[in-house]
């Protein structure tokens, strides 16, 4: 068993691997390593930079709300549930990271923000119920899918590599959703996603230029 010290311990450590630059390691190898990198113009490098890094702290946000899920949840089954995921999303999270240097920016400086709010969402989720908790997973991946899509349209059309990371990305965040349902979580009615949307229009539109 962890004490509380190692526990804090191995929070912050998460923490550092997620918003430190190029300290956390992917176990795949990116989607985007299949591909050349394409020729932009000024504007489409700038809006793909703008999605790619929006897609970032989406993984940030990600990585936080599973570490917080994962501090309070109360089955074991569920907590490494959430720790199983949240490798995954390492993935995403070094594969984004890597575009937005390939095109020449960086993350968010907004992350450790995210990333302290995302925790604090996931931790207070588990307090309260798993299913509560596993519903939270399966609503938010729900909307990063939609993101995805969204985003996966809407970059330049020459831009392959950028959207062989995403097309990967939405693939295993469905499956996270599905699990996370099959698994007992709480469906959200349609009024609570719709506030959930709202919400993420905050941090869509401030990552994109920041």
């Amino acid at each position: 068993m962890f004490s509380v010290l190692d526990k804090a311990v191995l929070q912050l450590d998460r923490a550092l691997q997620t918003l430190v630059p190029h300290a956390a390691k992917a176990m795949r190898a990116s989607p985007a390593n299949e591909h050349q990198e394409a020729q932009y113009t000024d504007a489409e490098r700038k809006h793909a930079i703008g999605l790619m890094r929006i897609n970032h702290t989406g993984e940030v946000c990600a990585q936080a709300l599973y570490a917080g899920q994962a501090s309070t949840a109360k089955l074991d089954a569920v907590r490494e549930k959430m720790e199983h995921a949240a490798e995954e999303e390492i993935d995403h999270l070094v594969w984004c990271e890597k575009r937005l240097y390939d095109l020449g920016s960086r993350p968010s400086i907004l992350n450790p923000l995210f990333y302290g709010a995302s925790f604090s969402i996931g931790a207070g989720a588990g307090l309260i119920s798993d299913k509560l908790s596993l519903g939270f997973v399966a609503a938010t991946e729900d909307q990063v899918c939609t993101h995805l899509e969204k985003h996966m349209s809407a970059l330049p059309v020459q831009d392959v590599k950028s959207k062989a990371v995403l097309t990967q990305m939405h693939i295993d965040e469905a499956r996270h959703k599905q699990a996370a349902l099959d698994s007992g979580g709480y469906v959200f009615p349609k009024p609570v996603m719709a506030m959930m949307t709202q919400i993420s229009k905050v941090m869509t539109i401030s990552t994109y230029r920041i």
